[in-house]
């Protein structure tokens, strides 16, 4: 039988948040893939794990688990840690889980820390509808798209982003989402943990004269809905309501369909379109 891949989450800064049945698994599998072998060293220390410990990370994450997967198949298991945090979240890991569940070896998870949604817990904002973002792309274009996707963007916004990038980031957010609140959070569960609640505007004139320090987590208010609407709504208003139903009956609607989505969209009464449309009334 195929071994099992654990997914083991470690610390993001306390290590009492590290769960017994996390220390349990890592002392009796036969391997820990850790994203850096130097820095989970400590941890394994710290907790007398003596497991032996391979490097799994952005760099050999594909050819890497070509072996690991090699070795779940011989029968042996395998824990997978990333530096911090729940494997396989903005982490390499999410190509070997990937892989494991295409060759049919078990993959469970442990759960436990997560700075995405310490963070989101933390952050005074809107928690029951959220989008998990990671960090933007540095490709211009790519990155680009995202923010542009995000304008629209209604729920609850989680973005990582290191120190120095964070002015940039929150330069591009205040362009593409224009005024929002916002809570950056760093060094979360460690001594200095510091939540800022504020907006993006009043972020950006902070860091001018301040340095980013550690990684942060941001959290970004969604669009409001109602302004949406409001939004949408007035991109109508200097187009006649008879003009708009035509325009959606040449592309294939019938009459009493376009009239009601011509209602729907400008916030008005059916009747209010219906009389519109009456032969030879006016327009508006």
């Amino acid at each position: 039988m195929s071994g099992i891949l654990y997914l083991c989450a470690t610390p993001i800064g306390n290590l009492k948040d590290i769960t017994a049945r996390v220390l349990e698994t890592l002392e009796q599998v036969d391997l820990i893939a850790a994203e850096d072998t130097r820095n989970s060293i400590h941890l394994l220390t710290h907790f007398g794990i003596r497991t032996p410990m391979t490097s799994y990370h952005e760099y050999n994450k594909t050819e890497k688990a070509y072996s690991l997967i090699h070795s779940l198949k011989e029968g042996k298991n395998i824990a997978l840690i990333t530096d911090a945090g729940t494997p396989a979240i903005s982490d390499p890991g999410e190509v070997l889980v990937r892989m494991c569940i295409e060759e049919g070896i078990t993959v469970t998870s442990l759960p436990g820390p997560a700075a995405c949604i310490t963070a989101l817990t933390v952050s005074g904002l809107p928690t029951r509808r959220f989008c998990f973002e990671g960090f933007l792309p540095s490709d211009k274009k790519e990155r680009k798209q995202i923010l542009e996707e995000l304008k629209t963007e209604s729920r609850t916004i989680i973005l990582y982003e290191a120190p120095h990038h964070l002015k940039k980031c929150l330069k591009d957010l205040h362009e593409a989402l224009g005024q929002r609140k916002i809570t950056l959070c760093r060094e979360l569960t460690k001594r200095f943990e510091t939540v800022f609640a504020t907006t993006i505007e009043e972020a950006m004139e902070y860091y001018e004269t301040e340095e980013p320090r550690g990684e942060y987590v941001l959290v970004v208010a969604g669009r409001d809905l109602k302004e949406a609407v409001l939004t949408e709504r007035q991109k109508y208003s200097d187009v006649p309501i008879r003009q708009q139903v035509e325009t959606l009956m040449e592309k294939g609607m019938d009459k009493k369909s376009a009239m009601k989505e011509v209602a729907g969209l400008r916030g008005i009464p059916k009747r209010e379109v219906y009389k519109a449309c009456l032969p030879g009334d006016g327009e508006e």
